[in-house]
């Protein structure tokens, strides 16, 4: 039996027609000037963006370090709540990369699902399942674990070998192991394509959340053809920066709309291709 994030996400991709995500990192010197100077600006900012994007959507992902260094997360609290009540069929991704044991590993689980009422959370797995469990009793919730990650230093650790295995393929089988009810997702990079997909292969059709197209450099291309699944879904290719500060104008949701059409697109022009 699948988690309802799972089915969630499933319906999303088929209703869009789209594999993309849409991150939502609100900086202060980044907001347009038409609501740089507003009380609640984050919200504001968010909650445009959304409603710009959520036609070519599967799924929004609001960053809470990016709220939580203002003090924003009361507006992170009524962002995600204005998506899941004007757009319930669209899930929300709280990247906050927790990773912790114990009572807090604990907290850091209620504090995603029950607080922010998020379908899915983004989770360090490296201090092992422990730090991942308390996140797998919510059910219904998804649990997307950092694996093959698109920052160069990454390699340090992930291409580490454990008993002849690099320790990043080690966490998809893992993954792949403890995913009975379908709650469990990977962050693979774009930036390592190949790498994507190794985990592909390990982990059949589980979702993979792929940031790193764009500012980064990742490839489109080789991220479409190494990573989709057996239906030339499974993806949430995530976009953030070249989207919601298309333009810090006036004009900033209709430039974010076009911006996320034009992704979208893109994908979709290339996904179906026998690539």
């Amino acid at each position: 039996m699948k988690s309802s994030f799972y089915q969630r996400l499933s319906a999303r991709w088929k209703k869009a027609e789209s594999l993309v995500c849409v991150g939502i990192d609100p900086i202060s010197s980044k907001l347009p000037t038409i609501i740089s100077d507003e009380k609640d600006s984050f919200f504001q900012f968010g909650k445009a963006v959304v409603e710009a994007c959520a036609e070519y959507v599967c799924a929004f992902k609001p960053q809470f370090a990016h709220f939580a260094a203002e003090g924003r997360e009361s507006e992170l609290e009524r962002l995600i709540e204005f998506i899941k009540l004007s757009y319930p069929d669209i899930p929300v991704v709280l990247d906050a990369k927790r990773g912790d044991i114990g009572s807090t590993a604990d907290l850091y689980a209620a504090e995603a699902f029950k607080r922010y009422a998020a379908d899915a959370v983004t989770v360090n797995p490296y201090l092992g399942f422990d730090s991942v469990d308390p996140f797998l009793e919510y059910a219904d919730k998804g649990v997307i674990l950092l694996c093959r990650t698109s920052n160069p230093s990454a390699i340090w650790i992930q291409d580490a070998e454990s008993q002849g295995e690099k320790v990043f393929l080690k966490i998809a089988r893992k993954a792949k192991e403890r995913n009975v009810d379908g709650q469990i997702a990977l962050v693979t990079g774009a930036t390592y394509p190949e790498d994507l997909g190794l985990v592909r292969a390990i982990v059949q059709d589980m979702p993979l959340l792929v940031p790193g197209i764009g500012a980064q450099g990742g490839d489109l291309n080789a991220v479409l053809h190494n990573g989709l699944d057996s239906q030339k879904t499974g993806l949430l290719i995530s976009s953030s920066r070249e989207i919601i500060y298309a333009s810090r104008g006036s004009d900033f949701p209709e430039a974010a709309s076009l911006a996320a059409e034009e992704l979208r697109n893109k994908i979709n022009k290339n996904r179906y291709l026998d690539n």
